[in-house]
């Protein structure tokens, strides 16, 4: 299959829009009591519905008005030195294509679903974009060193995909590994597997696999703390990179 390169509206056939609202309405199921306040009045801001495919035109003019960010359209994931620069930017990466019906369990990369399910709605908070945008800041100074980008990827891998966040005593989520993956949120609910409080320093000791269901996160107290982190992150690279 050719990947896209640009979103054509009128290309969506009748699957691509049964695979969006099946995907949609069984994570919101399982997400509702789950997934972060937050999320969810992203989720409103943004305009998301089961029985439509979001349009990035439309997305590029909300975020206009809120936290300045913009689409672009990549046929698959993007290199990392251009994926940084980008986010930079405030430019978010996303691909335009959706997985097939035989397809919704499990794909090898990601699909629209993931990126802008997952990831676009709290692109309008505040906080959450200004964190996002400073990482891939961080990221560019260092994207000649692989092993400081390798470090960098797990900071990014427990936060921005696989991150959970503590709210009014409740834990919740707000990685977009999780948000759109329901054998993810199922397992990150669960009591038994490994949670740990916030910390840069062992979050960059923490390798991670993409193949496998995850076995560990990291809570957060709220974005602010998220964002504050940002000086911590330079930090603990540098003493790890000395």
């Amino acid at each position: 299959m050719v990947k896209p390169t640009e979103q054509i509206y009128a290309n969506y056939q009748a699957e691509d829009f049964d695979v969006w609202s099946t995907l949609y309405n069984r994570q919101i199921g399982i997400l509702k009591d789950a997934v972060s306040q937050s999320y969810l009045d992203a989720l409103i801001e943004v305009n998301f519905t089961a029985d439509k495919i979001p349009d990035f035109n439309e997305l590029n003019q909300l975020f206009k008005k809120t936290t300045s960010w913009q689409i672009e359209v990549v046929p698959n994931i993007c290199p990392e030195n251009k994926f940084f620069a980008c986010i930079a930017d405030k430019v978010f990466t996303s691909t335009c294509w959706l997985r097939t019906m035989e397809q919704l369990d499990y794909l090898e990369e990601p699909d629209m679903f993931h990126d802008v399910f997952g990831h676009m709605p709290l692109l309008s908070n505040k906080n959450y974009s200004n964190f996002f945008t400073a990482f891939g800041s961080v990221a560019l100074k260092y994207i000649d060193n692989p092993v400081a980008i390798q470090l960098l990827s797990r900071i990014y891998w427990y936060t921005i995909e696989f991150g959970l966040i503590q709210e009014n005593s409740h834990l919740k989520i707000y990685g977009a590994g999780i948000i759109s993956s329901f054998g993810e949120t199922k397992n990150a609910i669960d009591h038994s597997t490994n949670k740990h409080h916030f910390d840069i320093e062992k979050i960059i000791d923490s390798p991670y696999r993409t193949d496998i269901i995850q076995d560990k996160y990291f809570i957060i107290d709220s974005f602010e703390q998220l964002y504050s982190s940002i000086g911590d992150i330079e930090y603990f690279l540098q003493k790890k990179l000395a």
